[in-house]
């Protein structure tokens, strides 16, 4: 299976393959690379109905740029990770986790941001500090972090003793944001049980709604009992047995 960056004639067979209403994995299949490697190639690229092989190459070399420059600013050898982790594996999988708040209907700045501030070990970042690992200008991290906090996916706060802001998760974000799309489906199905009798019980149109109504009722209930049961793991320390598993 071939490796390192997709080619330009790889994109722009990408770009067919979209076009043909071809599947993500239909696609890899053919270019011989992972379907992750498609589908995170497309998604920060302007997603399946704007993607372009020509933008997508400039963007690429773009990235190299900055990351080559950032190294140089770092010094040759760079920082070593005190974790001992791999560099080029973190970047990799940052931007896998990019690829797939994307998926999930973040826009791409947002989702660069949170990937950043979910892989950091302090759990917050100046903005600044974002504005450097992202390679971006402040300004974008503004609207990005303006963008996170009113979806409740971002705390911002002040620095004990100092007057910088910082940005970060708490552990509950992940239970209050699946918590406010449970509330959403519910009002769904609450919205769909009114219209049975507007649009008159036992008819297609009524029997649609209600079915819709108990199926949506069903999934937030179910949604909401799950995240109250499993709340604690958000908080809890993994086991040794754990750690030994995944190492």
């Amino acid at each position: 299976m071939p490796g390192g960056r997709l080619t330009q004639q790889e994109r722009q067979r990408i770009a067919a393959g979209l076009a043909d209403g071809l599947a993500y994995a239909e696609i890899a299949r053919r270019l011989d690379r992972p379907t992750s490697t498609v589908t995170r190639e497309v998604m920060r690229n302007g997603g399946p109905t704007a993607y372009r092989p020509e933008l997508a190459q400039r963007a690429t070399e773009q990235r190299a740029h900055r990351r080559r420059r950032s190294a140089a600013g770092r010094g040759a050898r760079g920082a070593p990770d005190r974790h001992g982790r791999d560099p080029e594996a973190v970047r990799a999988f940052e931007e896998t986790l990019t690829t797939v708040f994307i998926a999930s209907g973040t826009p791409r700045m947002m989702a660069r941001v949170m990937a950043c501030l979910t892989l950091s070990d302090s759990g917050s970042l100046t903005a600044a500090e974002l504005a450097e690992r992202l390679q971006v200008s402040p300004a974008s991290v503004s609207k990005a972090v303006a963008f996170l906090e009113s979806q409740d996916l971002v705390r911002r706060f002040r620095e004990e003793g100092g007057r910088r802001e910082r940005y970060g998760f708490d552990e509950d974000i992940w239970y209050q944001s699946m918590i406010a799309s449970a509330r959403s489906t519910a009002q769904i199905a609450v919205t769909s049980r009114e219209g049975v009798d507007v649009m008159g019980p036992g008819t297609p149109a009524a029997t649609r709604l209600e079915n819709a109504a108990r199926f949506l009722g069903f999934v937030a209930e179910t949604m909401i009992r799950a995240a109250e049961e499993a709340r604690d793991l958000l908080h809890e320390e993994p086991a040794e047995e754990d750690r030994g598993e995944r190492g």
